[in-house]
């Protein structure tokens, strides 16, 4: 039913537009949330071992997509984000989030902005809301590209240095594709559930 989210048939399907245009949607766009950013790294870098990609031109691509992805995240956050999050007592739209978010990164900005990016949905709202957050844009901008090369250099390195080893792709790849699907979404299931408790308490 999701075969279209699949990493496999999405870089087999459609090659490095897709791969490319996956990173820049996921980690600047709104809707980009639900794209499988840490998977399709990891598999684009298995592909590029057996010999589908080139892994430097896949990687400068990657790190340039994923740096403009959040710059545009940014600026959609500065331009928006006050007037999106205007309505009181509202689950998406409460602004009581503006000031979370301003108090978050006033304490974690730098590493925050590196360390979203290895967390699914929060990379993606991570920009948004450091630019409706007013959060120093040069500060913004240098930790950006940080980020953005540590994370394609990672999972892209992890999948060609893997690949080298695996004999081809089939069941194993899926295997640790979901591994990583998984363990990716754990700081994103422990935040909800830490969530869930505050407001059963209240």
């Amino acid at each position: 039913m999701f075969e279209f989210l699949s990493a496999e048939y999405v870089l087999q399907t459609f090659g490095m537009i897709a791969l490319f245009g996956f990173v820049f949607a996921e980690s600047g766009l709104f809707f980009g949330f639900f794209l499988p950013g840490d998977s399709l790294l990891f598999t684009a870098g298995i592909f590029a071992s057996k010999g589908f990609f080139d892994i430097w031109f896949i990687l400068a691509g990657v790190i340039v997509c994923a740096f403009i992805g959040d710059q545009v995240g940014y600026w959609t956050g500065k331009k928006f984000g006050p007037a999106f999050f205007s309505k009181q007592g509202s689950f998406f739209r409460n602004p009581k989030y503006i000031e979370k978010a301003q108090a978050f990164y006033d304490k974690h900005g730098k590493k925050a902005i590196v360390l979203a990016r290895f967390v699914p949905v929060v990379r993606t709202f991570a920009p948004i809301f450091a630019g409706t957050a007013k959060m120093d844009y040069a500060t913004f901008t240098l930790y950006n590209a940080i980020g953005g090369i540590v994370w394609s250099c990672l999972f892209l390195g992890a999948g060609y240095a893997l690949g080298n080893v695996l004999p081809s792709t089939g069941e194993a790849l899926t295997v640790i594709v979901l591994a990583i699907i998984f363990v990716s979404l754990l700081p994103v299931v422990y935040e909800f559930w830490g969530e869930y408790k505050n407001r059963k308490k209240k």
